[in-house]
């Protein structure tokens, strides 16, 4: 069998899937001293089991608070988030990774990757179990008992991405969780999260201002408009899996996708800056 025979578009294998995760006409308004602001108006999304969708957006769009809402920092003030047919999204049933690596510096790479188990009263035995399993994923076995401050971003990032995976989430939330680290490094963990999420098989909601990385990540893109964020396009990515990200520019549909969403963006940028 050739090698194109093994590569699978990512609407091949969704379209049997069924939907987990749905937003009905969330909103969210908050109050300022200059009166109401509406960050969200009117969101609704569909999102299937083991999809990833990629979210993009200017900047003060409604990315971040339509993931807090979801992971329960935010309550929306109207509209409905169901996970898995329940009105109220279970936290523990969320990992979520933030831009901002959040290890706590007291304790090791192992602890810090441990922590949720804990709280979940995993027995130790079967914590270090979990905890060891998932650093060998990520090449951090042999930094285990390494303190934060002696990792790296990119080690201290893999370190975040296990510890959201490491007690099985329904769900794995990432905001912008690539942002501030180099290229070098940013190529390394795409690379990464991709081999994970095909091991996996999880639900992954991702957002970014990189489009690069919005294409080559996802299964499917959503643009959001400018404030207030509603959903301006649903766009499926049908390049094949699995994918070279670093020839992806080599790909005539990445291409193409990348010009559309493009101009979408630069249009919402516009009316942002108050340009018509």
């Amino acid at each position: 069998m050739s090698q194109s025979a093994d590569l699978v578009t990512s609407s091949s294998v969704l379209q049997d899937r069924h939907s987990i995760l749905k937003f009905t006409d969330v909103i969210k308004k908050y109050s300022s001293e200059r009166g109401s602001i509406v960050a969200l108006n009117g969101i609704s999304l569909d999102v299937k089991e083991g999809e990833f969708l990629t979210i993009v957006g200017p900047s003060g769009c409604g990315k971040s608070t339509l993931l807090n809402i979801l992971v329960g920092l935010e309550t929306p003030s109207a509209g409905a988030v169901v996970l898995d047919g329940a009105n109220t999204v279970d936290r523990k049933a969320v990992g979520y990774v933030m831009q901002n690596d959040n290890l706590y510096p007291w304790r090791t790479l192992r602890e810090n990757v441990e922590f949720p188990l804990e709280l979940r009263n995993i027995p130790a035995a079967e914590r270090r179990r979990i905890s060891a399993r998932y650093l060998e994923k990520v090449h951090l076995a042999d930094f285990a008992d390494a303190y934060p401050y002696e990792l790296s971003g990119g080690m201290r990032q893999r370190g975040n991405i296990i510890r959201a995976l490491c007690f099985s989430p329904r769900i794995l939330v990432m905001d912008e969780p690539f942002g501030p680290l180099d290229a070098q490094t940013r190529l390394l963990l795409q690379n990464l999260l991709l081999g994970l999420w095909a091991e996996e098989k999880k639900t992954v909601l991702f957002i970014t201002h990189d489009l690069h990385e919005a294409i080559a990540l996802g299964d499917r893109l959503v643009v959001l408009t400018a404030r207030p964020g509603r959903i301006k396009s649903s766009h499926p990515i049908d390049i094949p899996r699995p994918r070279n990200i670093r020839h992806l520019h080599e790909n005539a549909a990445y291409r193409a996708l990348l010009s559309k969403v493009g101009d979408e963006l630069a249009e919402e940028i516009q009316v942002q800056a108050g340009v018509h």
